[in-house]
């Protein structure tokens, strides 16, 4: 098994965007003899990226060749998120209500709904929200598992750093315990190169191109 500091943070410094961050779902659909639609869960959720540069000079253009080819296409493991939500929707860069003695990495799971899909935190910042729209992510089984949640609703923390319950997409996996800590800050998972995906073509007139790969989750 991988350890964490071998994995790749291939999009610190990534002179682009995540123009696509979605869950990918596997259900199966079919109809019954009365005409109804039938849908089977099959497997969990996993989250997909599509990642492009920007237009890259010749230079540019051969580093970013050479990283992506360190990661031996589908052969090393790289932390994914996206590159929107790096910080939550209401404190951009960190604003958070109580200044910078917050870092967004300290608070932790104070409750998990046997539901697997609602939770509260803990250890947030007093009238800190956690809005529609957020991602969190937290370890959930043996090193390296990482789960990336979306937050579905938007709720205000108490007095005592406790938030109101709030549901998240995809559901809560087995493993996931009371008291783990939990990034707030660039909410992240682990993730393959798609095999194939990787693209970086430069223009015949003047040798700039762009750089733009996919990447699938690992659990």
């Amino acid at each position: 098994m991988m350890a964490l500091s071998d994995i790749v943070d291939i999009l610190d410094g990534f002179p682009g965007w995540t123009t696509d961050f979605r869950l990918m779902r596997r259900d199966q659909t079919a109809r019954s003899q009365g005409g109804s639609t039938i849908v089977k869960r099959r497997n969990t959720p996993l989250w997909t990226l599509t990642a492009q540069t920007i237009s890259l000079r010749p230079n540019d253009l051969d580093r970013w060749r050479a990283r992506m080819e360190a990661l031996e296409d589908a052969s090393r493991l790289f932390w994914g998120y996206s590159m929107s939500r790096c910080y939550p929707i209401l404190y951009p860069n960190g604003s958070w209500p109580t200044g910078p003695a917050f870092n967004g990495l300290t608070a932790t799971i104070n409750t998990l709904n046997a539901n697997n899909k609602a939770m509260t935190l803990a250890g947030v910042p007093e009238g800190y929200k956690p809005s529609e729209g957020d991602m969190l992510s937290f370890q959930y089984g043996p090193d390296p598992s990482y789960a990336l949640h979306r937050i579905e609703e938007t709720v205000t923390a108490s007095a005592g750093g406790v938030t109101p319950e709030f549901e998240v997409r995809p559901h809560i996996r087995p493993g996931a315990v009371v008291g783990t800590a939990v990034r707030l800050v660039r909410p992240r998972c682990l993730m393959m190169i798609v095999p194939g995906s990787v693209s970086a073509p430069a223009d015949l007139n003047t040798g700039r191109g762009t750089v733009s790969f996919q990447g699938l989750q690992v659990l």
